[in-house]
């Protein structure tokens, strides 16, 4: 662990740090464009363990604990293009404004973040440089890139949620997250709910919001892009059997989706 935090370098990564940004299918032709902003768990050797226990890093606080084996999946069965964020949410939350309090948490749930403590300005702005703008400006590259080409661009921003939360048992196997625009959410909220076994949040476990998220107001509202958030409830994707069965089961709405979105647009 780093020793002292008013001296951090100006330069965050170096060598033997990975590539904040992980792609897969990038030549997808799915109109759906998948995003995970908290993929991975990854820290910066500079940052050491951020003062925190390694348990405390398999928890959610760190990451969307089963959401990448799901958007890994999810990108080849529906042929669609994945962008997501290696680096743990604790270093800095790729889905929270750069200027939110939570962007770089101090505390997170419970469990303090030493390491995030009383750090400079400057070492702020190499997370966000470093870490949160590659990200974002990748997904902006990509959604300029597929407008240019009059590609069809539909932007899911893939998370996952703990069962439960401050003692509250969460009842919801899936929430479908939106602000504004409401046309992919109640599609898919319409389908989730057709299937029998499954408890289904309309903006639960949590509601998106500008103060509150990044990924959705400013990529897909902003550019007036159909968008919707999925969450999906972490015991139910802990492990690889879950993952598959998330993704068939998404793969298998989001192509009915398709062809419904197609028709109510050029309606």
């Amino acid at each position: 662990m780093a020793s002292d935090v008013t001296c951090a370098p100006s330069q965050l990564l170096g060598k033997g740090d990975i590539d904040p940004v992980h792609e897969a299918n990038i030549t997808g032709r799915s109109p759906f464009l998948l995003t995970a902003d908290h993929y991975g768990r990854a820290l910066p050797r500079a940052l050491g363990d951020l003062g925190i226990a390694e348990s405390e890093l398999g928890r959610h606080i760190a990451w969307d604990i089963g959401i990448a084996g799901v958007a890994e999946r999810l990108a080849e069965m529906l042929d669609a293009h994945l962008i997501a964020q290696r680096y743990s949410r604790l270093v800095i939350d790729c889905n929270r404004p750069p200027t939110a309090v939570s962007s770089i948490p101090v505390i997170s749930e419970a469990t303090a973040i030493p390491r995030n403590e009383a750090i400079s300005e400057g070492e702020r702005a190499a997370r966000r440089r470093e870490i949160f703008e590659p990200y974002h400006h990748r997904i902006e590259a990509t959604i300029n890139r597929r407008l240019h080409d009059e590609q069809p661009t539909v932007l899911v921003s893939l998370h996952s949620f703990t069962p439960v939360y401050a003692g509250v048992a969460r009842p919801w196997h899936i929430g479908a997250l939106y602000n504004r625009d409401t046309v992919l959410p109640q599609l898919l909220l319409g389908h989730l709910r057709a299937e029998s076994d499954l408890v289904v949040g309309d903006n639960e476990p949590y509601a998106v919001s500008d103060v509150t998220d990044y990924t959705i107001p400013v990529h897909g509202e902003a550019r007036g892009l159909v968008n919707t958030g999925i969450e999906i409830r972490q015991d139910l994707i802990a492990d690889q059997s879950g993952q598959q069965q998330w993704a068939e089961r998404l793969a298998r709405i989001l192509a009915e989706i398709e062809v419904e979105l197609k028709a109510k647009l050029l309606a």
